[in-house]
């Protein structure tokens, strides 16, 4: 299937980008070439200088594992970890010294307003608190770009305020790039800039 279409764009540094389409538009499918989850049949990505589109697996799983950060609408929480233990599971992966976890694991949860639920298991949090979590653990050992597929899908709209509030702090503070899907419209008006996407291509 063929199912992007002369996409041409740029993410440009410490931006909220957003790619927003109906389900089946090609989105999430952008979102996971930007992350080196999938591989184009044609075309060129580039990241930091680094030619994407032509790393092998291991290269491009390297480079997800020590540049980016990944969020998705499901949380991906390990259920049986408090929150503090999650953060500190994706220090633990990326390979950061043990001497740094306590410290960053804090400043991590503080930044997403966690800092009195730290021991919370996900059952016992709301959604949106599981989504900061989730934010708190792809932030951790301080990626350049976060992907985030519909992170607010599954709250309501005060929650989701509440998630696109805290992307715009650790835009700020971690200066981090975020790219995101959505198909709220709700929400736009917080981004740097949105591409529309319909059958595979800009609008």
């Amino acid at each position: 299937m063929h199912v992007l279409k002369g996409i041409d764009m740029e993410v440009a540094p410490r931006s909220l980008v957003m790619l927003r389409g109906r389900s089946g538009s090609g989105k999430t499918t952008l979102l996971n070439m930007l992350g080196g989850l999938d591989r184009p049949s044609k075309g060129e990505i580039w990241f930091n200088g680094q030619p994407v589109h032509q790393m092998s697996d291991n290269e491009r799983t390297v480079l997800r594992r020590e540049q980016m950060g990944f969020i998705f609408q499901a949380f991906a929480l390990m259920p049986l970890l408090s929150a503090w233990e999650n953060v500190e599971l994706s220090l633990r992966m990326a390979g950061t010294p043990r001497r740094e976890w306590k410290e960053r694991v804090a400043r991590c949860l503080e930044l997403v307003g966690l800092e009195k639920r730290m021991k919370h298991r996900p059952f016992e949090l709301s959604g949106g608190e599981q989504q900061r979590v989730a934010i708190a653990k792809a932030i951790a050992h301080r990626p350049m770009l976060l992907l985030a597929d519909e992170p607010t899908a599954e709250l309501d709209s005060q929650m989701s305020a509440q998630i696109m509030s805290v992307f715009r702090t650790i835009i700020k503070t971690e200066k981090v790039t975020i790219c995101m899907t959505t198909h709220d419209p709700t929400i736009l008006e917080v981004a740097d800039h949105v591409y529309e996407m319909v059958d595979g291509k800009f609008m």
